[in-house]
């Protein structure tokens, strides 16, 4: 599934399908070839993504300057990046 993959820099690319305003902040699962998030945040003045980065941020133990929003804004699909990602994708499975 390609879900995930590393750029030519070595960071990590992430593919996920958000769903906000549920109740705390998990990886449902798959939604196609994305990982399914479920966001305890509302999609108002950018909250929704702040959310999805500090939450990346958290997993992959970096500072949220190492986390970008590459594509989808006002997506519910978006492209995320890790710069230098200190675990491996799969941590975001195990919860």
């Amino acid at each position: 599934m390609a879900w995930y993959h590393y750029d030519n820099a070595n960071n990590l690319v992430l593919t996920c399908h958000v769903q906000t305003g549920a109740r705390h902040t998990e990886v449902s699962g798959f939604y196609g070839n994305a990982l399914k998030i479920r966001l305890a945040a509302e999609p108002i003045e950018g909250k929704a993504n702040a959310a999805l980065l500090k939450f990346m941020a958290k997993q992959f133990a970096v500072p949220l300057s190492q986390v970008m929003l590459k594509n989808g804004g006002k997506s519910r699909h978006k492209v995320i990046v890790i710069q230098q990602p200190n675990r491996e994708p799969d941590i975001l499975l195990k919860h």
